[in-house]
């Protein structure tokens, strides 16, 4: 080795002393959150959270908004920590809309932290995993009971200069205040013993049932039930709503792109001396993973499809005066609930009698919304545009076709909510209902949500366990297919937000070519320019009407 040089000497001196400066320059703003022990008095595992916006009108974790996080937030995993001891978010942070506090613009922002509190799993497969425990509000993790925020402050925050700023966790946001039963409504709230075993700790299911007019003067009378599925909410189905209401503007877009009514509207049908008498059931089944099982069982969320065909459904027709005949036993639901309803229906063909999925979530692989998962290397960039033209796949539109937010987008957002699929957001809600399980016990993406990477073992274990339904339809045709004559009807508008048209399509396209026998169902698309939610542009009295007639026959 040459000896060096002074010259030489005295430029790596420099070089050092410049990185240095560059060292001390990165380290940016800080926030340093910490909790007291009156509102949490052991230690937290979880992630913390910094929300930052320009805007007072709400507090920051409320202005969240969908997968574009409509304002900057910035997300840390936290373990074990203790009353008092400080938890730090900085630039090393990922984060959404802006993926680093360094790239934050300079100026006055008012800002809040938050700390998802997990709970741990010790699962009867041997894993041990944290997650957030559902508190019945749907895994909405803004607004989660127990989860701990701070107060609001405002606060000047220039990147290019070093800043700490304090955020003391000292709120625990309040239990949701559930609602009472009525003579229409009512709710139900079990432990389910499968899930529980599962999970190593108490899960619970409910569902809220609507009963008709006249249910307690007859109580001799079975009534038909409509399964209604979808996304957690305790509200009535259909929003069924006997306080009197106006329509307003919002009521009448609904009206009008929709088709649905008010659910002051619907209560007016519902008790109409027409209307055909039928109790509707909706389902409440959060996860540590998402708001809603996707009513299958899962190697991740464990068996939540056994657990409401033995447990739930059971319970509600024990309780409930309920024709339990096949027949009498339909299903319909919106998005989530699409899926959810056509997945109930090809999978247990000998214990419901019918189908009206409406815009359902992805139905074929080859459409996960946007995305060929079978045959695309990566979700983030459509393939053959050459090597130097790089093409956002998208996973959300307006009606005339205008893209929105792109699938890197939206998996940076779930990154940020959550490592190890715990984002309880709808890409690891697929992931976690669909896909394998990991050496750690976690998810196993279908793609890298930091690169779009596909993973095609992960994808093949969903379609070869039956959650392409499609691919399931296919291989099972000649034993399901003639419990599925006349029995498949699904809606979906031609310019769906999420492309989930295009999976309707697919099925379609395999649906047609069946013999011995024939499907004989049928699909309905919306044109023109009819996005996510259009159901036929029937009101759901119109719906229900049109199952009750099917049952009926």
């Amino acid at each position: 080795m040459r000896k060096l040089t002074c010259a030489a000497t005295l430029l790596l001196t420099v070089l050092a002393l410049l990185a240095a400066g560059c060292s001390s320059h990165s380290s940016g703003t800080r926030f340093a959150l910490s909790f007291p022990a009156s509102v949490h008095s052991g230690p937290v595992t979880g992630r913390a959270f910094v929300f930052v916006t320009r805007s007072d009108e709400r507090q920051p974790r409320l202005q969240i908004n969908g997968y574009d996080g409509s304002i900057p937030f910035f997300g840390a995993d936290v373990s074990q920590l203790q009353p008092g001891q400080t938890a730090v978010v900085d630039d090393a942070a990922l984060g959404t809309v802006v993926t680093s506090l360094a790239d934050l613009p300079a100026g006055d922002y008012y800002v809040q932290a938050l700390m998802n509190v997990y709970t741990r799993f010790p699962r009867a497969d041997g894993h041990v995993i944290w997650a957030h425990m559902d508190q019945w509000g749907g895994q909405r993790f803004n607004t989660a009971p127990g989860n701990l925020i701070s107060a609001v402050q405002k606060v000047h925050i220039d990147p290019q200069q070093a800043q700490t700023i304090t955020l003391s966790l000292d709120q625990a946001l309040p239990p949701h205040k559930m609602p009472a039963d009525t003579t229409w409504v009512k709710h139900i709230k079990i432990q389910s013993p499968m899930l529980t075993k599962f999970w190593g700790h108490p899960i619970f299911m409910g569902a809220t049932v609507l009963l008709p007019t006249g249910y307690e003067q007859h109580p001799h009378m079975t009534y038909p039930v409509v399964y209604i599925q979808g996304h957690f909410n305790l509200r009535p189905p259909y929003g069924f709503n006997p306080t009197p209401s106006q329509p307003n503007a919002r009521s009448a877009y609904i009206r009008k792109v929709y088709g649905m009514e008010t659910g002051y509207q619907f209560y007016q049908e519902w008790t109409a001396a027409n209307f055909p008498r039928m109790i509707l059931v909706t389902f409440q089944t959060p996860t540590p993973y998402y708001d809603d099982s996707y009513t299958v069982n899962s190697v991740n969320s464990g068996p939540y499809g056994d657990a409401i065909l033995q447990e739930l459904i059971p319970y509600v027709e024990t309780h409930f005066r309920i024709d339990r005949k096949p027949s009498a036993r339909m299903l319909t639901g919106g998005s989530t609930g699409g899926w959810e309803s056509m997945n109930l229906m090809v999978k247990h063909p000998d214990f419901f009698g019918g189908t009206w999925t409406l815009y359902p979530d992805p139905l074929d692989f080859h459409h996960f919304q946007s995305v060929d998962a079978y045959n695309d290397a990566n979700a983030f960039w459509a393939p053959g545009f050459g090597p130097w033209l790089k093409v956002p796949r998208y996973m959300s539109r307006e009606p005339n076709g205008q893209p929105e937010v792109n699938y890197e987008q939206m998996s940076q957002a779930e990154a940020v909510e959550g490592t190890h699929c715990r984002s309880g957001q709808q890409l690891c809600a697929f992931f976690a209902s669909w896909g394998p399980i990991g050496a750690d016990g976690y998810p196993v993406p279908f793609w890298n949500l930091r690169t779009g990477a596909i993973n095609r073992s992960a994808v093949a274990y969903g379609r070869d366990h039956g959650f392409d339904l499609t691919a399931y339809l296919r291989a099972n045709w000649p034993t399901i297919g003639p419990k599925l004559v006349n029995k498949l009807h699904v809606y979906v508008g031609d310019m769906d937000t999420y492309y989930l048209n295009l999976g309707v399509y697919d099925m379609q396209n395999f649906l047609e070519t069946t013999k011995n026998p024939h499907y004989a169902g049928t699909f309905v698309y919306g044109r023109p320019e009819k996005p996510h939610g259009w159901n036929g542009g029937m009101t759901n009295g119109e719906l229900l009407r049109q199952i009750y007639a099917a049952v009926r026959k």
